[in-house]
């Protein structure tokens, strides 16, 4: 079995991984595993109320994240153009989607990551992951598994080991109807 089946295990029976992501290495957890969420909070000691944002290895694994009726299609549009890749979008979230993934906003932040382990992970686990940082609350993000196991030391599940995508800093994060940057 490779490593990125077990990885995909350990997510599925509830359990928190590190992985490496464009620019830092991230935690991810199932979003729809409200105990894994809370874990992954606790662990990073990080208020709730913030959110996170969800990756996927294709459109099809964050489309029902979006409420597709209430996103212009011009807007749908450049969003999916931009992906796969580093874009990182805030969207109109899809009713249903648990609201401690959105951490109160009205919106949901989605990436299509182009990044091979990261899409690696998501394909091997069958849909979106929750991506972020690997570090704790206002600490730098991990850059390498070891700089994760400094962090966290037994504290998680899985690392799953590899090479960042060479980005220096996260992935920019902008408002999909406004345009509007989030995070530059």
């Amino acid at each position: 079995m490779d490593h990125f089946q077990v990885a995909a295990e350990v997510l599925q029976a509830g359990g928190v991984v590190a992985y490496p992501t464009e620019a830092v290495f991230g935690l991810g957890c199932d979003p729809r595993n409200h105990a894994a969420f809370e874990r992954l909070f606790a662990l990073k000691q990080r208020p709730p109320t913030q959110g996170v944002l969800l990756i996927g290895a294709d459109f099809e694994q964050v489309a029902p994240y979006i409420d597709l009726a209430a996103t212009p299609h011009a807007a749908l549009m450049r969003v999916r153009a931009s992906w796969p890749g580093p874009h990182t979008w805030i969207l109109p979230r899809a009713a249903g989607v648990p609201e401690w993934i959105a951490g109160g906003h009205a919106g949901i932040a989605l990436r299509v990551t182009a990044h091979p382990p990261a899409a690696a992970l998501c394909r091997a686990f069958g849909g979106a992951l929750v991506s972020t940082s690997a570090n704790r609350h206002g600490e730098p993000p991990a850059r390498s598994a070891d700089e994760v196991r400094l962090a966290f030391g037994t504290s998680l599940d899985a690392i799953l080991n590899g090479p960042t995508g060479g980005l220096e800093r996260p992935t920019p994060i902008r408002d999909a109807i406004s345009g509007e940057s989030v995070r530059g």
